[in-house]
């Protein structure tokens, strides 16, 4: 299993010479699975780039949204695979409370976008799950969603492909003011003993009580769920749009600064773009 990073960014793209080295696209993973098959996570604005390799392809691409706020959908517009005449492309709404799963072709209508989305040539199709469904297979890898703790709502995911796994879990409060979809112990289960775990890390306590309630989560928190969950690696995810790199290294040096306090030899790294990780 192969693990890019094309986004990284939460809540809206950060243009500028202070975001270079991580990037400021956001939210999108692409995950190459052992058979070859293309699985993106999200579709924010770094899609668009990872668009222009896959269109030298002619295989199904699978999209696991985890829900659809703007900046998790707002590059597919801009995704040269949909103007294919043909290409398959598989979506996996997230699980939200207004039921809109086909809200990210939705956006291109009206006067939003100049394509409309009726008009686009490729073969778009959503991959309907019953409420009880949760988990399903893509290629060769089985797929596993649980609920976030996201206003909302929507879904983390987990890909157990050939020995390799990856838990996704971005735009998620673990401690939130609001009743909880799933508790903290359902994610250490969810995630255990995982090779990578993305999670949300977009803000620090500093930030409190301002941004209580808003989806997010404490960076050091993520590190308290990767040390219970005894994952191989957490890779810190959706950074704020307003943190420099610089401050991007400071909350990372913070987070190892946990880790070696709890003696844990758990590996951390702040998600970067293009970073491209092989898992076992």
């Amino acid at each position: 299993m192969k693990v890019t990073f094309y986004g990284v960014r939460g809540s809206i793209p950060s243009p500028g010479a202070e975001f270079v080295r991580y990037g400021g696209n956001t939210a999108c993973v692409h995950v190459v699975l052992s058979d070859g098959t293309d699985v993106i996570l999200d579709s924010g604005t770094g899609i668009r780039i990872l668009g222009k390799s896959l269109i030298e392809k002619t295989t199904p691409i699978y999209i696991l949204l985890s829900h659809n706020h703007w900046d998790h959908i707002q590059g597919f517009p801009f995704f040269a695979p949909i103007y294919q005449p043909g290409r398959e492309i598989i979506i996996n709404a997230g699980a939200t409370h207004f039921d809109e799963p086909d809200a990210i072709v939705e956006q291109m209508r009206g006067s939003t976008f100049p394509v409309h989305p009726d008009n686009l040539p490729c073969d778009i199709r959503f991959n309907r799950l019953s409420e009880n469904q949760n988990t399903w297979t893509i290629g060769s890898a089985t797929i596993t969603r649980i609920a976030l703790n996201h206003p909302g709502g929507g879904n983390a995911y987990k890909l157990e492909d050939n020995g390799a796994t990856l838990a996704y879990i971005t735009d998620n409060e673990l401690y939130p003011p609001y009743t909880k979809e799933t508790e903290f112990l359902t994610f250490v289960d969810f995630a255990k003993n995982v090779d990578l775990l993305i999670h949300d890390a977009q803000y620090m306590q500093t930030d409190m009580p301002a941004k209580s309630g808003w989806g997010h989560s404490i960076a050091e928190e993520g590190v308290k769920l990767a040390l219970a969950s005894q994952v191989k690696r957490l890779a810190l995810y959706s950074h704020d749009p307003e943190r420099t790199d610089n401050e991007i290294d400071e909350i990372l040096e913070h987070c190892k600064n946990y880790i070696k306090a709890a003696s844990s030899d758990l590996a951390v790294i702040a998600a970067s773009e293009p970073l491209c990780i092989t898992l076992p």
